[in-house]
């Protein structure tokens, strides 16, 4: 195998594991994890997440131009061991059964994995705590979320992603401030395991310089929106066995799959060394791979989807 698609099949490989473990833990999160109740099928839900994405984008763009130091890495920090307190907390609690050794366990490991992401910001690190986050920010997701209202979420992030890269171009600018910040909201996949990643200076200057890149980068969104799909079939579709397989699982299997094939093209535009805007496809790949394995167990049109009205 060529050296230049390791990493390719390494970004296929945290894919899979993500929206593996996401569909694994899924059924611990309690029903206060759901973000709208027991409304999931309504189609205006994700409408919400989405203009939260692009707040928060405007947000962090704002800051990163108009302000010296290091709040938004902070600010950043505070998010992350957050987001790591309530991904562990039911996962503990599921193993000890304590509610309150669980509850303490969770702010220590958070606090943990947050020091050492901040003392020592190399590449594994980020990727080791990204993974952690994406299986269950993306559980999070596909629990609060019918399958009606995530395939608006998907089709809506992939035309927002596609516009925010290749025509607003705020997306680079942001994918730009995020490496030089060294946290886990972009995965890093090098080339050389001697690749450290806290000297990176950017992508920016990588691009214009036309510079041999040392490492590949994936936004984190990349592994978590099309991991909505898979997590969302593995809980709401109906609960049949089909020649012995239980389908709602075999459809969330074949989602994921759709999303590596999905990857597996995007790459061939990435490693012409231009920024790509990553949903289209890896969306495009989720959906047809629901699609299909939907129809192959189920067979009917209807692909799962609960009308609310």
């Amino acid at each position: 195998m060529k050296q230049k698609y390791v990493p390719v099949v390494a970004i296929a490989c945290l894919l899979i594991i993500t929206h593996m473990v996401a569909i694994s833990v899924v059924g611990i999160y309690p029903r206060e994890y759901r973000a709208f109740g027991e409304d999931t099928d309504n189609p205006l839900n994700p409408l919400i997440y989405v203009v939260f994405i692009i707040l928060f984008t405007g947000f962090m763009l704002l800051v990163m131009k108009y302000t010296k130091g290091n709040f938004i890495h902070y600010a950043l920090l505070a998010v992350v061991g957050l987001t790591l307190f309530y991904v562990f907390y039911p996962v503990l609690f599921h193993l000890t059964g304590i509610n309150d050794m669980s509850f303490y366990l969770a702010i220590v490991f958070a606090i943990l994995l947050t020091t050492t992401l901040y003392k020592y910001p190399e590449w594994y690190v980020v990727d080791g705590i990204g993974i952690v986050m994406g299986a269950g920010i993306a559980a999070i997701l596909g629990f609060s979320l019918g399958i009606l209202p995530v395939l608006v979420l998907l089709i809506v992030l992939a035309v927002y992603d596609a516009i925010s890269v290749y025509k607003t171009k705020h997306m680079i600018s942001l994918a730009d401030g995020v490496v030089k910040l060294k946290l886990p909201i972009l995965l890093v996949i090098p080339h050389k395991l001697s690749y450290r990643f806290f000297q990176e200076e950017g992508l920016v200057q990588h691009i214009e310089r036309k510079k041999k890149r040392e490492a590949m980068f994936i936004g984190l969104g990349d592994l978590i929106i099309p991991g909505i799909l898979p997590v969302s079939a593995s809980i709401y579709l109906p609960g049949v066995m089909v020649g012995g397989l239980y389908a709602p699982y075999v459809v969330a299997v074949g989602a994921s799959v759709g999303s590596v094939c999905g990857l597996l093209v995007l790459m061939r535009y990435v490693l012409k060394g231009n920024p790509q805007a990553g949903l289209p496809l890896l969306n495009s790949g989720v959906i047809l791979g629901y699609a299909i394995t939907y129809l192959v167990m189920y067979r009917d049109l209807t692909f799962g989807i609960a009308y609310p009205w």
